[in-house]
């Protein structure tokens, strides 16, 4: 059965890719590859379920969808890096 160990059909390597995803976060904190990062340790998790299997474009269709809903959640949970910080007027101790 060595065709059964083939690195993407180890849930250990997308939990580990989504660890490593998570990592770039912290140097490039952005909110870049948060979604990514997320949609790995799900598809992991899915795969070690067994409920996600198939070949490898099946995955990465599953990592896709699953990385958008989280880059979407996480835009409207977190908000726009892009938005301007708050300008207060007037200060409590005045």
């Amino acid at each position: 059965m060595i065709g059964s160990f083939i690195i993407w059909n180890q849930w250990w390597a997308w939990i580990c890719f989504g660890l490593l995803l998570g990592v770039f976060e912290m140097l490039l904190p952005a909110y870049v590859f948060l979604g990514f990062s997320g949609g790995a340790v799900v598809t992991g998790v899915l795969i070690w379920a067994e409920i996600l299997g198939g070949s490898l474009p099946w995955k990465l269709v599953a990592f896709a969808a699953i990385s958008g809903v989280a880059a979407i959640g996480l835009r409207m949970t977190l908000g726009s890096p892009t938005r301007r910080a708050k300008i207060w007027h007037s200060d409590i101790n005045d």
